[in-house]
């Protein structure tokens, strides 16, 4: 029965992304600055989960994520014993966002690979952090996440409602 649901989700998911021009399976660079904070899942060798926030990350909007590895040492353990990651990032006020799926391997900076994979981190971090290493995954999968909202009220539900009830939601508003 879940797996039915899920197959449902995301056939309702693929539907929203087809009536909607704004939404992309997989955004392009244009779209992928909106999302700031990324969540890495990784799992020990014995299946123990670890869940860790990255700031510092890209993703090429078809197959490639690089992350720096700047304070993980737990994901770094993980990854060399389990390289199945799981990778998501979400627009806080869009409520949207990705979900990449995939193998892992860690390019440490005496790799000939490290500088070519890490050149646009590290001038995403300004000198602000020291990158220790980096986290490259080809990426098999990419589902959509979505808010609700979009799955189940999807002919009433617009973005820029979302991004109104988020603000409000969070007592923000837009910088002017």
């Amino acid at each position: 029965m879940a797996a039915e649901r899920q197959r449902a989700h995301k056939a309702e998911a693929k539907a929203v992304v087809a009536a909607d021009g704004h939404t992309q399976a997989k955004p392009n660079q244009t779209t992928i600055p909106t999302y700031v904070l990324g969540w890495l899942a990784t799992s020990s060798g014995d299946g123990k989960p670890n869940v860790s926030p990255k700031e510092i990350w890209r993703f090429d909007g078809v197959s490639k994520l690089v992350i720096a590895n700047i304070a993980s040492p737990v994901s770094e353990r993980n990854i060399l014993s389990n390289p199945s990651v799981c990778f998501s990032f979400v627009d806080v006020f869009l409520q949207k966002g990705l979900k990449l799926e995939g193998v892992a391997s860690v390019v440490p900076p005496q790799s000939e690979l490290f500088m070519p994979v890490a050149a646009p981190l590290i001038e995403m971090c300004h000198g602000r952090f020291e990158i220790r290493n980096v986290f490259q995954v080809a990426v098999s999968e990419a589902t959509l996440i979505l808010a609700p909202s979009y799955l189940f009220h999807r002919h009433e539900t617009t973005e820029a409602e979302q991004i109104t009830a988020a603000m409000r939601a969070y007592g923000v508003s837009p910088l002017k």
